[in-house]
């Protein structure tokens, strides 16, 4: 019986420890405060902006109010960006779940 509480309470703790050690991605907490879609730029108009970053793009999409951009980096890393969809400005880059980016003053 001894041995079963045991073999429980390290089960629950190794779950709690794998639960927290998990990274926390961008999807979901992210908000650009865009207002309405009419004031939007084209996503096509950011593929030039990434180009500019030297990124090679990998996939584009609305996620919420933001512009989500999937891309490696020159260094060959994959990272996860979101733009503001009226400036086309770089609010927040995420790598492996990790911020690694974010712009001044931003707090989306």
């Amino acid at each position: 019986m001894i041995r079963t509480k045991s073999a429980l309470v390290a089960s629950l703790v190794m779950t709690a420890a794998l639960a927290f050690a998990s990274p926390a991605y961008a999807d979901g907490n992210v908000r650009c405060n865009a207002g309405s879609t009419e004031k939007w730029q084209k996503i096509d108009r950011l593929k030039k902006k990434v180009w500019m970053e030297g990124w090679e793009l990998q996939k584009m999409q609305v996620e919420g109010d933001c512009y989500e951009v999937y891309a490696r980096t020159e260094q060959g890393q994959a990272v996860e960006a979101f733009f503001h969809p009226v400036t086309l400005q770089k609010l927040v880059v995420f790598r492996r779940g990790q911020e690694i980016y974010r712009a001044p003053g931003f707090g989306g």
